[in-house]
């Protein structure tokens, strides 16, 4: 019998290093949102898929940075989770940023910790040898990885080396879940997560951060569809004058394009219902956080 190899792989990082990129990228289908602002990923997503005869389950964690709001404090928490949970780490940076204020504090609180982890730079698009080379000694100066990889996540050039090292380096162990399986999190909650990921995309500055998407109803009906409803809160009255746009203009397009993308993923026919109310303390409410795992008092 053909043996087989199992175990986690956190993947931290500084906001927008590409985590989720990685994550959609091994699994072939999306499994964490992504966008080009910072701070999108709100809880651990949990990406699974299969290298050799090794079952690789991703732990795409929140970027870690200094919080200000509970809501940060309890995902900073959650990233540091991860990597406590995991058989391999993996510090993930964003190879045209460079060593910044966020990523030296993670390696700072690595070496207090006492850890091991391996050294992924992401998005080396468009550097040259010499410059990767540069970075990866300042790296090395600074603390002794187990590994360097550097490939773009996007367009997945030179990733093949660096998942072979996790498939070669994770444990002896059946597999944890099925074969076929993408992810452990519930439809409606990623279902409600790429409707976050289009309002990320679609509306301006710092919005996207005062809101949070809930899925309120998820039902298989008799014809094989689904009706999803979903509701986004957001904080002010302003704000959710925003959502909607001009005669329900933008509200509109965000659910067709979210819904559109679910029945590409889901390969169902999905009546998708976005209602926006205001709740002007959310990110203080328990509930809020509860369902997606985070610790409100973190």
């Amino acid at each position: 019998m053909t043996q087989t190899r199992c175990g986690y792989v956190a993947l931290i990082g500084a906001p927008n290093a590409g985590k989720s990129t990685i994550t959609n990228n091994f699994v072939g289908s999306k499994v964490s949102i992504v966008t080009p602002k910072a701070q999108t990923t709100r809880t651990t997503v949990k990406g699974i898929g299969v290298y050799d005869n090794t079952q690789i389950i991703f732990l795409d964690t929140p970027g870690i940075f200094a919080p200000k709001r509970r809501l940060d404090r309890a995902m900073v928490a959650q990233a540091w989770n991860g990597f406590g949970d995991a058989d391999i780490n993996v510090l993930v940076v964003d190879a045209r940023r460079g060593m910044n204020e966020e990523t030296s504090a993670i390696i700072d609180e690595l070496i207090k910790r006492n850890a091991r982890a391996v050294l992924a730079f992401n998005k080396i698009d468009l550097m040259s040898e010499e410059e990767l080379q540069t970075l990866k000694e300042e790296f090395e100066n600074i603390f002794e990885f187990d590994a360097v990889f550097a490939f773009s996540a996007q367009s997945g050039d030179h990733i093949t080396d660096f998942y072979q090292y996790l498939a070669d380096n994770l444990p002896i162990s059946p597999w944890y879940y099925p074969e076929e399986q993408m992810s452990d999190m519930p439809l409606r909650l990623l279902a409600a997560e790429v409707v976050r990921e289009k309002l990320f995309l679609n509306l301006r500055q710092e919005l996207p951060y005062a809101l949070t998407v809930e899925p309120e109803v998820w039902d298989h009906k008799e014809d094989g569809s689904i009706r999803a409803e979903m509701t986004i809160y957001v904080a002010r009255e302003g704000q959710k004058t925003i959502v909607l746009g001009k005669n329900g203009a933008m509200i509109k397009k965000i659910g067709q394009s979210a819904r559109l993308e679910l029945e590409e993923l889901l390969e169902e026919r999905i009546h998708l219902f976005l209602f926006v109310k205001v709740r002007e303390n959310w990110a203080e409410d328990p509930a809020r956080y509860a369902d997606w795992g985070l610790n409100y008092k973190a």
